[in-house]
């Protein structure tokens, strides 16, 4: 059986559904092949689930510094089967609405294997895609656009793979039914950051063990500072230059034990659960583009910056192009991808106007150059720093921790990036993003009117600040 349609999609993730909409609103006809549920890894592996998860740590952190407040607080305890019933009611309720979308835009969703055609007796061009749907029975699905939205998932250590107990990704660990007393975490960037932040706030001691010079290693280096300073005093143990050899780690009854190298110096570590977070790879296998002239270049999609492949009527978008791999840089993506197929022109998707934020407590968040990016690529510097212990409303809050940073090129007076870490920064970036869209000068920033008290008002300071001109310090 074929279906003729005027675009399709490849993977039903954030990138892939929100492509398929604004698709289907510019009045193409759509289909949807997912192989798994719509929603992805962001909805039901990665950015929803974790975040509940968060959430419930946060909470109960608070909870154990209330007397800070004068509340006093017996009793508390952790109901673990509770907090996993939360989250997965949340990805449930987000999944439901997701398909709800996808009726109310007219979009066909077939679920099933979807491996990428070259030319055949179907079309006499690439990218159809035939679909197993399972009990021996398949379609092909022959569009006039295809856009491939596979996404990714975790890399694994050959020799510490998944084991379903022991040692687990964040996609395992996620599923976890209890917490364990203690934890090793392999890999010191956003999820692992994450995931030692979780933990500890659970209850459960945490390792975090990192490779390179500093955590967080792809963030601005006083971000990176100051967050390892923060979890080091939350009392997470926080391991840097230090290698995981998998013939180095023994599995036993009493937990996982391993030998570190550090600075060439052997650091023994024993945990209950390991969990591996050394980045994710991208889902470019067995999809058939060695059918078609797609390129593929280190793991990932070579796309222009239109999102199209070497194929111009086959695009590409997501984690499986590389990038930032962030499910908000995969939408803006497909936007981008459905407005070229609809001959209009929209903003370029380029890494340094897309936010990254890190769930962690404390938070932070940024957008654009770090200071080191910047000065390679030549720019003349001034740099700004406010610190959330001069913000009213972060003394309010007893979240003093902190601060925010920009970076604004003193030829052009442009605002190159903005770093952030403290209270609700994943909230405060997004005035920086609009700040970028807009082009908008430091001066005009600076001139913001923000309630009084709020966090937002160090956005305003830190603005001012790069002429000297702060006020609240």
């Amino acid at each position: 059986m074929t279906k003729q349609v005027d675009v399709a999609i490849l993977g039903g993730g954030t990138g892939g559904y929100i492509a398929a909409i604004a698709a289907a609103q510019a009045g193409y006809s759509v289909v949807v092949i997912e192989r798994d549920r719509l929603g992805g890894t962001c909805l039901h592996r990665g950015c929803i689930p974790s975040k509940s998860l968060l959430r419930s740590a946060e909470v109960l952190a608070q909870a154990k510094q209330s007397e800070a407040f004068g509340i006093h607080i017996e009793g508390i305890r952790v109901d673990f089967e509770a907090v996993q019933s939360r989250k997965q009611a949340i990805v449930d309720q987000l999944h439901r609405g997701v398909q709800y979308l996808m009726k109310k835009n007219n979009i066909e969703v077939i679920h099933g294997n979807g491996r990428v055609m070259g030319p055949s007796i179907f079309s006499p061009k690439s990218g159809s895609v035939a679909v197993e749907l399972g009990d021996d029975e398949a379609i092909t699905v022959v569009p006039k656009q295809l856009i491939i939205a596979t996404g990714s998932r975790p890399r694994v250590i050959q020799g510490l793979e998944p084991d379903g107990d022991q040692i687990a990704t964040s996609d395992e660990a996620l599923e976890w039914t209890s917490l364990p007393k203690s934890a090793a975490i392999i890999g010191g960037g956003v999820i692992g950051v994450e995931w030692a932040s979780l933990l500890h706030d659970f209850g459960v001691e945490v390792d975090l063990i990192e490779a390179g010079p500093r955590i967080l290693p792809l963030e601005d280096a006083d971000i990176s500072r100051e967050m390892e300073k923060l979890l080091k005093k939350k009392g997470i143990r926080i391991h840097t230059n230090a290698n995981v050899e998998p013939e180095a780690v023994t599995k036993d009854e009493a937990g996982v034990h391993m030998i570190v190298g550090k600075q060439g110096e052997p650091v023994n570590i024993q945990a209950e659960r390991v969990l591996v977070s050394i980045g994710r790879a991208a889902n470019v296998d067995q999809l058939g583009l060695e059918n078609t002239n797609v390129r593929v270049d280190k793991g990932v999609i070579q796309v222009n910056e239109f999102m199209q492949t070497h194929e111009p009527h086959i695009y590409a978008i997501g984690d499986c192009i590389g990038g930032l791999q962030l499910a908000h840089a995969a939408s803006a993506e497909g936007l981008a991808a459905v407005k070229h197929i609809n001959g209009e022109h929209g903003v370029q998707v380029v890494d340094t106007m897309i936010p990254k934020c890190i769930y962690s407590k404390p938070e932070a968040a940024s957008i654009g150059y770090t200071e080191e990016e910047a000065r390679k690529e030549g720019y003349e510097l001034t740099v700004s720093k406010i610190p959330f212990s001069a913000i009213g409303k972060a003394l309010v809050q007893g979240e003093t921790d902190g601060f925010v940073k920009v970076i604004v090129d003193q030829k052009q007076n442009d605002v190159l990036g903005v770093h952030i870490i403290g209270p609700h920064a994943t909230e405060l970036i997004g005035e920086a993003s609009l700040a970028k869209l807009l082009n908008a000068s430091p001066w005009e920033l600076g001139q913001m009117v923000h309630a009084h008290p709020t966090l937002s008002e160090i956005m305003s300071e830190v603005m001012l600040a790069v002429e000297g001109k702060a006020l609240v310090l």
